[in-house]
């Protein structure tokens, strides 16, 4: 065979693998739907618990928050916490189970850059968070009542809290080597951070000093965001909380391209 009809047989990927990428996307969305008693029914189910706790044991007793019932308050905060943990989980598991397991490089040999690398995984992660959302979201409207106030701000808060998970979870599958680095992740940082977002309470109620470190935690923006597009009311200026998640998507989005494109902690 000549170098001509050689050629005949080379793929031109052109300037995106775009057969690479999506390859890769299908495969991580494919690997959590395979188990999905454990990827979307178990926290489907957790958070269904929190609101059946929250509804029949103490809501009797929880006054309205800014005029509107506490149920409907803390139902939008139940399913971005679970969008949150699950986006975050699955770029971290997916690393860190290929780290363990030693086939890392079945990931690196292929044609794909930074870049593919980078959108592959958070995909698969903004999908499964999406996923779970969205479940969350149909099963607690048997239970509580759930009002689109403003569509576009589910939509950005929502979709830059699984972006954000997901590089994440990209970024500590990256840095961590073992299994007990990834829960030292989660539980001294993540879970701190999630649990003082505002998710059950707002933060008004809290002591000053406590509303003003409130302020640097970018969850509080997500859940504060995403809970103003059920009910209207917000404890923070919607138009900082919106630019500052976009703005810190961004960073971690460069920071993902340059830790993938460094090979930094995957290629030694």
């Amino acid at each position: 065979m000549d170098s001509s009809q050689h050629n005949l047989h080379v793929r031109q990927i052109g300037l995106v693998n775009w057969l690479g990428l999506w390859t890769l996307f299908t495969k991580e969305v494919t690997r959590f739907f395979k188990v999905g008693f454990q990827t979307i029914l178990a926290p489907v189910i957790s958070s269904l618990m929190f609101l059946v706790i929250f509804k029949y044991a103490f809501g009797g007793l929880r006054p309205s928050v800014h005029g509107i019932e506490y149920v409907q308050f803390l139902v939008p905060g139940l399913i971005m916490l679970g969008m949150l943990n699950q986006a975050f989980a699955n770029t971290a598991s997916s690393l860190i189970i290929a780290k363990v397991q030693g086939n890392l490089v079945d990931l690196l040999m292929p044609p794909l850059s930074a870049f593919e690398l980078c959108a592959a995984f958070v995909g698969g992660a903004a999908t499964r968070g999406l996923v779970v959302g969205l479940a969350t979201g149909l099963c607690m409207a048997f239970m509580a009542p759930i009002i689109v106030v403003h569509l576009w701000a589910i939509l950005w808060f929502g979709l830059h809290a699984v972006l954000m998970m997901g590089m994440l979870g990209l970024l500590a599958g990256i840095a961590s080597d073992r299994f007990d680095h990834m829960a030292a992740i989660q539980n001294f940082l993540l879970l701190p951070l999630t649990m003082l977002s505002g998710t059950f309470y707002s933060i008004h109620v809290l002591p000053e000093h406590f509303v003003r470190l409130s302020h640097f935690n970018p969850f509080f923006y997500l859940i504060d965001g995403f809970r103003y597009g059920f009910t209207g009311v917000n404890d923070s200026n919607i138009t900082t909380g919106a630019i500052s998640v976009l703005v810190l998507n961004i960073v971690l989005a460069a920071l993902c391209f340059i830790a993938l494109r460094s090979g930094w902690r995957l290629k030694s």
